[in-house]
């Protein structure tokens, strides 16, 4: 079984929309079991997901003081996936979700102020000896700022080479516990989350499984 924990410090960075998409999307792709984990008190992720049809991802309610134990147990039910959504701010359960992951993502909005919360994470994750690679989400398209981001965000680690841009699909995906690539399977927010998929999946399996 492999963890990906997606984390930011900041509010609004788009961690519960990624969740859902990249776990839709690796079932998809033959990637499963997947199961996703809402570490946010919010309750965001969780919400997004009592509300789909579809059975698949599975969710798992844990606690997060025994978030270890869970995860085995996730994994003698044959879980092959897990991907961890985590709440802002609480510093304290995003070091544990990070401990616990094979690879960590990190999204990051094209602003000064998405830009300056990335640090504590990378921080975490490399205390931690976890690999990591940020992604820029919500991006305006063919936007001047966007790539700046990326580039700022090259001088801290690797970033995915796959833009999130900003769309309405993805704000309608969430109202009724579908994905872009079931809503819309040919636009281009489709293709992008099905290619950043790809994407973490493949660095993914670069490193050993530690489990």
């Amino acid at each position: 079984m492999r963890i990906i924990t997606i984390a930011s410090q900041k509010g609004g960075s788009g961690k519960t929309t990624l969740a859902g998409h990249l776990a839709v999307e690796a079932d998809r792709s033959g990637s499963g079991p997947v199961a996703i984990i809402d570490t946010d008190p919010q309750g965001s992720l969780a919400a997004w997901w009592n509300t789909r049809e579809a059975p698949t991802p599975l969710f798992a309610a844990v606690d997060v003081a025994q978030l270890g134990e869970q995860l085995a147990s996730l994994q003698r039910q044959g879980i092959e996936l897990v991907i961890i959504d985590t709440p802002p701010e609480m510093l304290s359960i995003i070091q544990t979700a990070s401990a616990v992951a094979d690879f960590v993502l990190i999204p990051a909005r094209p602003s000064p102020h998405d830009l300056r919360a990335v640090g504590v994470v990378v921080e975490m994750a490399e205390k931690a000896n976890k690999p990591f690679c940020f992604v820029v989400n919500g991006a305006t398209p063919r936007s001047t700022i966007a790539k700046e981001a990326g580039e700022a965000l090259a001088e801290h680690g690797k970033v995915a080479p796959v833009m999130i841009h900003h769309r309405v699909d993805f704000a309608a995906s969430m109202t009724d516990g579908r994905t872009v690539a079931e809503l819309t399977p040919e636009s281009r927010s489709a293709q992008e989350i099905a290619q950043l998929c790809q994407y973490v999946l493949a660095q993914l399996r670069k490193y050993p499984n530690k489990q």
